[in-house]
């Protein structure tokens, strides 16, 4: 990675607006991309490109014809996916598993930079004094959406394999829908914020003793939810061991990895097993609405802030430091 000038972009067109990016998340995903590990299914490693798909940004100049709602000056978190609206997934309501889907920071240049133009479908207004934490709206955004997926209700009790930021976030949302949450992690230095959050917690040992454990905690039945957000193989198959017949396991941490998992798991239980890509745009306006409620919580995520002529040793310092580092954020105040 490499700092450099570019040219300045282009006045906006119709329904386009210029936005100066002030704060920039980096996540697992950003690690994958940089090593040119991101499947080709996800979207693939392909360079050059700016990085940044967690963006907090103020508008600078509107384009004719975008909304009302967004004006110079005027703070929004940003929603990373184009889709095509064409495909099979778009036909049934689906966009977010667009076949032919774009995400900002993979396939087109993003946050990354001092300027950039996006369509006014994509910024969402909200209402925070740290841009930082207008960046953590698309996190969140992962949490809806796999909350949604799981269907999770108010009493129902939820296992969350993993506590880094995703993990976190998806405490958060299950919390806020009502529902009783046990968050599992390696380290015990990364549960005291789901504690803050009403959270049980437990640290991870081997998959026996966590499936006996969650499951002693939920009930003799089980949870009817559980959630990984780590993509570690030893807990994707403690979340299916561990959920109750007819329950939901959901799948959210990214991994190239595979999984054996006993067949009759699935048939026996009569599981959904669902997976979890990018939120809708509806559900990363919800997600605004969680970051602007919960604002003091979400700022406990970060942990770590470089300037944006730091990003290289920013990036750099993430992937090397997994236990120290929660969450990167390049700008913000």
């Amino acid at each position: 990675m490499a700092v450099v000038d570019r040219p300045e972009p282009v006045d906006p067109g119709p329904g386009q607006v210029v936005v100066a990016p002030e704060a920039v998340g980096i996540c697992g995903s950003d690690y994958h991309f940089f090593a040119g590990e991101l499947s080709e299914a996800a979207g693939g490693s392909r360079f050059p490109r700016v990085q940044g798909h967690e963006v907090g940004a103020t508008v600078v100049a509107v384009g004719p014809g975008s909304g009302d709602e967004l004006a110079a000056g005027q703070r929004v978190a940003l929603w990373p996916l184009r889709a095509c609206g064409r495909c099979y997934p778009c036909s049934v309501g689906r966009p977010n598993t667009c076949d032919n889907f774009e995400l900002i920071g993979i396939h087109v240049d993003g946050g990354l930079q001092d300027q950039l133009v996006v369509p006014d479908s994509q910024l969402y207004p909200i209402a925070v004094d740290d841009p930082a934490l207008a960046a953590l709206a698309e996190p969140v955004s992962i949490a809806v959406r796999a909350v949604n997926r799981a269907r999770v209700a108010s009493g129902e009790h939820v296992v969350v394999l993993g506590a880094g930021p995703i993990g976190q976030c998806i405490c958060l949302v299950a919390r806020e829908r009502g529902a009783e949450v046990l968050v599992v992690d390696l380290q015990e230095s990364r549960l005291g914020l789901s504690r803050s959050m009403g959270a049980q917690t437990l640290v991870w040992t081997d998959a026996a003793e966590v499936v006996a454990a969650a499951r002693g905690w939920a009930g003799p039945a089980g949870p009817p939810v559980a959630i990984d957000a780590t993509g570690a193989p030893a807990a994707v198959r403690a979340m299916v061991d561990m959920v109750a017949s007819a329950g939901r396991a959901v799948q959210v941490g990214m991994s190239g990895e595979e999984v054996t998992l006993r067949i009759g798991s699935l048939t026996e239980k009569e599981l959904d097993l669902l997976g979890v890509s990018v939120c809708t745009g509806e559900e990363f306006g919800e997600a605004v609405g969680v970051v602007e409620r919960n604002a003091g919580v979400l700022a406990g995520l970060i942990s770590h802030r470089f300037a944006l002529e730091r990003a290289p040793e920013a990036l750099r310092f993430a992937m090397a430091n997994p236990t120290e580092v929660m969450k990167v954020v390049i700008g913000g105040s």
